[in-house]
């Protein structure tokens, strides 16, 4: 089997349906579909048990809200797909969406991961997602977010892949590792590819795999609100975890500077919107999880790889700055 489709689902009684039909419409057939649902409450649970029927369908309920990492882990160890294909249950591909992922990957054995073009699902003529990246501030950011789709029309190497829409390589997978538990959510698809690329694996972007996406919908507001309390704890935790965890000593001791001036930023961004304290209760539950991190082994032949980060890094924090410019100023 070619790829295995992922949906983790809490609570999507909304809009789990018009995914999950969105996905059985592909034009590329050699696929199985895995849903985990994660102890939902609502009526999500009955629609995901409704397709039970179906050939390579497969339905995993777990009791509890295990995080989106454990949840897709789930699906990733049940999977029979060369690839692993994660698909958020408020996303809604086009029916040429997944041939294009794997026609991308299929190019390419040292591609570990390709990302689609996501779009607003109210504001369809704007991007939600073109592959994500992190600035030396320590910043995870979405390429695109809020501007316009036609801007992100060409294919190119991207930091890593956002994990609402993104197909894995699973041989890759089962080499580096699936994404990391402690995270729970957010962040785990960054810290991911991080992985991957200090391998010198390559994440690709793909603007011809298009889907729409109610960001933040299971975890914050149907039109998908950028600040709330589980995502300021989220983004105070894991945007700490993330550097600790995939910078080799060298480099973290050289970038901590920006690191402590970018997490005083955050702080204040999040402080500024009412969620200051949420974001510290995150940072303090990073300092209790870091010792449970397994970071990746120091390898001196990876050496090239880690210099490429630190300065796509560096470059990402002018391609960060220009980005809210442009935002600042109004212009898409």
């Amino acid at each position: 089997m070619k790829a295995s489709v992922i949906i983790p689902n809490l609570n999507g009684e909304l809009w789990l349906k018009e995914s999950i039909e969105s996905i059985l419409a592909q034009d590329f057939t050699d696929f199985e579909l895995i849903v985990i649902d994660n102890g939902s409450t609502d009526g999500s649970l009955a629609i995901a048990r409704s397709y039970q029927s179906l050939p390579n369908y497969t339905l995993i309920e777990n009791n509890h809200n295990t995080g989106f990492s454990a949840a897709v882990n789930a699906g990733i160890r049940a999977s029979h797909g060369e690839y692993a294909v994660m698909f958020n249950n408020d996303a809604f591909a086009e029916p040429n969406w997944l041939r294009e992922l794997v026609a991308t990957a299929d190019r390419d054995k040292r591609v570990f991961s390709v990302s689609s073009l996501m779009l607003r699902y109210y504001e369809p003529e704007l991007a939600d997602d073109a592959g994500d990246y992190v600035t030396v501030f320590g910043w995870a950011a979405k390429t695109g977010d809020g501007m316009l789709a036609s801007r992100y029309q060409r294919p190119r190497r991207c930091f890593s892949a956002c994990g609402g829409a993104a197909l894995y390589r699973r041989s890759i997978l089962d080499e580096i590792g699936l994404f990391d538990e402690l995270f729970f959510a957010y962040f785990e698809d960054v810290d991911l590819g991080w992985r991957a690329n200090s391998l010198g694996y390559r994440n690709l972007y793909c603007p011809t795999a298009v889907c729409r996406h109610i960001c933040g919908a299971t975890t914050g507001g149907i039109r998908g609100s950028t600040y709330n309390e589980f995502k300021s704890i989220q983004s105070g935790r894991n945007s700490l975890l993330m550097p600790y965890k995939n910078e080799p000593l060298l480099m973290l001791l050289l970038n901590l500077p920006f690191l402590l001036v970018g997490y005083l930023v955050k702080w204040g961004v999040f402080a500024l919107r009412g969620y200051g304290k949420a974001y510290l209760q995150g940072a303090r539950e990073a300092f209790r999880v870091l010792p449970r991190l397994q970071k990746p082994k120091f390898r001196l032949r990876n050496l090239p790889y880690y210099v490429l980060l630190q300065f796509w890094m560096i470059g990402n924090f002018f391609k960060y700055a220009v980005y809210r410019t442009r935002r600042a100023l109004g212009r898409k």
